[in-house]
């Protein structure tokens, strides 16, 4: 790479950030950092109706969540702005003022209908829609008249004929598409804002742009802009697309699939570590079999030549099994932290209940951690913790209970307990292993029982960490409290 590699992520503010934009974010800040270059944060907001500072505030909280932090553009500042395209409007006036001079652009008048019907002709044709030129060689005195229709010109381009547009794309290879397909496209709209793919030539041109990584959704934009940079005297950039993300159906990547916002991952309680890990691989393959990499790994090990061409699968239970991953490295005390809102928001407690309780809250969440893939699920196996008054989850638990050593095996237990000196996970240990002796009996027929009459169910937490949490008097409350019901 000869000229010093500057990468951009260029989001559009119209609504919660993407996974995809995520990764295609990541993708950018590998090949920056990997290089010693520079990554560039743009802001392409020319949809007036759509764009919103709360999505810009969106985008860039997730990329700083995410550990992406760009070197230059929006908030960073830098040599090349502005930074968000309806702040650059005077630098595209000069360029369109450029192409019309030389011809390469011209005004059209055609109205939506008059488009409309030769788009239906061609298509009944079985030809590619596309405009066919009606505007290119209007005589002052037939644009005059068209003005004075009350008709508000766009700028076209006008696409050369028989060229063939040629480029070496860095992850599928040499490309080609032909110009006679495309068509004279509209660069600037009536209201004098311009469309994405003359903006984001003169943005990319301007700023020096090395490298443009992006979505394959892309790639039919591509020969547009080519042209583009051509008719403008400038170097294009060189160019990868990366492959599509689709759900597990194969189909494009929506809300059916699950979450589909950056946001909405962090608001469940998933880690940046498990999720960038996770989008690393979407597309991308190691030369050998790992699964995890932290950031730092990732900016050793990325290249472009290891990006598939193939769709990228969005598989949840490979995100969950990733975040896991992490999430069991973390401390007691900071999976804690992640926990209490989701505890607090399911009504297990209230936020000051959390801090008088912290302890004992810790105690819960270690009991359960090897169990949850993010913060959120925490909430699906605590519940034994909390409630006293469980209910038996089926007729063979209740029928567990009431097999005829049951009554001994609950008393002798319960007595033991009362005994105990103190109730902490190894003497709750040798209390159910001297049970078993004592009773002469298997421990299936002691553990099971307890632990149904302590939880309604047969299968949770360890039982010693169990009962040493809920402590005395709630353990031997619930046995009586199931017992009852039997």
């Amino acid at each position: 790479m000869d000229q010093p590699v500057r990468v951009r992520f260029a989001p559009s503010p119209t609504g919660p950030f993407h996974i995809g934009g995520a990764r295609s974010a990541l993708f950018n800040w590998l090949i920056a950092r990997q290089t010693g270059g520079k990554l560039i944060l743009r802001i392409e907001d020319t949809d007036l109706e759509r764009s919103s500072k709360e999505s810009e505030e969106n985008i860039k909280d997730a990329l700083r969540w995410l550990g992406l932090n760009w070197d230059e553009g929006i908030d960073a500042g830098g040599d090349y702005g502005p930074y968000r395209q309806t702040e650059r409007l005077d630098i595209y006036r000069k360029y369109t003022t450029e192409l019309l001079a030389t011809g390469k652009a011209y005004h059209c008048y055609c109205s939506e209908e008059e488009l409309e019907a030769e788009r239906r002709e061609l298509t009944e044709k079985g030809e590619t829609p596309r405009y066919l030129g009606k505007c290119r060689h209007l005589s002052a005195a037939e644009k005059e008249a068209l003005c004075a229709q009350g008709r508000r010109p766009v700028v076209r381009f006008r696409v050369p004929e028989g060229e063939a547009i040629v480029f070496q794309d860095l992850v599928r290879g040499k490309v080609v598409f032909e110009s006679d397909g495309i068509g004279d496209f509209v660069i600037v709209k009536s209201d004098g804002i311009p469309v994405y793919n003359y903006a984001v030539v003169i943005d990319d041109a301007t700023m020096h742009i090395s490298h443009v990584i992006r979505g394959e959704e892309h790639l039919s934009n591509t020969p547009r802009q080519l042209l583009l940079y051509k008719a403008l005297g400038f170097t294009p950039p060189q160019f990868a697309h990366i492959s599509l993300i689709l759900g597990k159906d194969r189909t494009k990547m929506s809300k059916r699939h699950g979450s589909t916002a950056v946001e909405q991952y962090k608001n469940k309680g998933y880690l940046s570590a498990g999720l960038i890990n996770f989008l690393a691989l979407l597309g991308w393959s190691p030369a050998d079999e790992r699964e995890f990499f932290t950031l730092d790994e990732l900016v050793r090990q990325f290249s472009l030549e290891r990006v598939a061409k193939n769709p990228a699968i969005f598989d949840v239970d490979k995100l969950n099994f990733i975040n896991g991953h992490y999430l069991k490295q973390l401390s007691v005390r900071d999976l804690t932290d992640l926990a209490v809102p989701h505890l607090v928001a399911a009504g297990y407690l209230t936020g000051q209940e959390a801090k008088d309780n912290r302890g004992w809250l810790e105690l819960v969440v270690d009991a359960v951690r090897e169990y949850i893939s993010y913060a959120a699920e925490i909430t699906e196996h605590v519940d034994v913790f909390f409630n006293d008054q469980p209910e038996l989850e089926n007729e063979e638990v209740r029928e567990i209970l009431q097999a005829e050593e049951i009554p001994l095996v609950m008393e002798t237990f319960k007595e033991k307990i009362k005994a105990a000196a103190e109730l902490d996970v190894p003497s709750v240990k040798a209390i159910l292993k001297g049970l078993t002796k004592e009773l002469k009996v298997g421990g299936k027929k002691v553990y099971m029982p307890i632990r149904i009459a302590l939880t309604g169910k047969a299968h949770g937490p360890e039982l010693d960490c169990l009962i040493a949490i809920l402590g005395k008097e709630r353990t031997i409350n619930r046995i009586d409290a199931t017992l009852t019901k039997i």
